[in-house]
């Protein structure tokens, strides 16, 4: 039933595919805490289909089940912290965000949705929007391990895989990873200004005291906008190296790669992110004009 659910899932097919999910919680529901497990990824993919058709309140309800039974999963916490979003409750969704960035910080998502609750708050709340905040909870050390990748078809699939970091545990403290976050933001205003030089010493002072794949790949779209390609090339592979399917890194070093004339290694970039993420439309463009090159 759920292979079901996620075929009509992957075909648009919401309504159909939650009642499909639905039908299998009912079967599981004399088995106990011995399908907790399950029971969980079954309310994460039913709460994926009521956020598809804009059920928020029944997505917040299943993701809030589903982390019952399996505490600090990151499907239910992205996708509650969305549905929150659009409700606008915006200090549970910067929890829900942080929340997801405790067990994994790598995942991009999260670091955009905290980003957007940062500046909303910030508007509603005024400077003092922290001191409203309820409180975050604190990820065991058992939480936070690389999450497996969505499989095929089912909702989340077209999301970039969430990876842990690779490297040695704790060798950034609590204080570094918070500055070198600092320094990032700071850098991802520079972009938006468009001053992609002096973001590029904020990337790069960032990397040095936490390597993340997001700091990486932002960088790498600064050195594309200042025609270094060789550098954008290096800063993906090494977004790469920490996240292997990661879809910006996989689709700025193909874009470098083709201003390189690489043009086979630039295609096998592109049909490795389709793998991923079979619909992107810019990737599909970028492939268009590859073939013709």
């Amino acid at each position: 039933l759920r292979r079901a659910g996620n075929e009509e899932f992957r075909r648009g097919q919401y309504g159909p595919a939650a009642a499909l999910y639905t039908r299998a919680l009912e079967l599981l529901q004399t088995a106990g805490g011995a399908a907790a497990e399950e029971r969980s990824v079954l309310l994460a993919n039913r709460a994926a289909c009521h956020l598809k058709d804009g059920a928020c309140g029944l997505c917040v309800a299943d993701c809030s089940s589903a982390l019952d039974l399996v505490p600090f999963g990151i499907k239910p916490l992205l996708r509650r912290a969305a549905a929150y979003e659009s409700l606008e409750r915006y200090q549970l969704a910067y929890v829900d965000y942080k929340t997801v960035l405790q067990v994994d910080c790598s995942i991009q998502a999260a670091h955009d949705g905290v980003n957007r609750m940062t500046k909303a708050l910030l508007e509603k709340d005024g400077v003092n929007w922290r001191q409203k905040l309820p409180p975050i909870p604190t990820v065991p050390i058992s939480a936070q391990t690389r999450w497996s990748v969505p499989s095929a078809g089912g909702p989340g699939a077209n999301t970039p895989p969430a990876t842990a970091q690779q490297g040695e545990p704790g060798k950034s403290t609590a204080a570094g990873t918070e500055r070198a976050r600092t320094l990032r933001e700071e850098g991802n205003e520079l972009v938006k200004k468009g001053n992609h030089k002096k973001a590029v010493e904020k990337y790069s002072e960032s990397l040095k005291l936490n390597q993340e794949c997001a700091t990486y790949t932002n960088r790498a779209l600064c050195y594309l906008t200042l025609k270094q390609y060789k550098e954008a090339v290096q800063d993906c592979t090494e977004a790469l190296r920490l996240d292997p399917k990661n879809v910006k890194a996989l689709y700025r070093r193909a874009q470098a790669l083709k201003e390189l004339k690489d043009y086979k290694s630039s295609i096998a970039d592109i049909k490795s992110l389709l793998k991923t993420e079979p619909k992107n439309t810019a990737a599909l463009r970028l492939l268009q004009e590859l073939n013709r090159a």
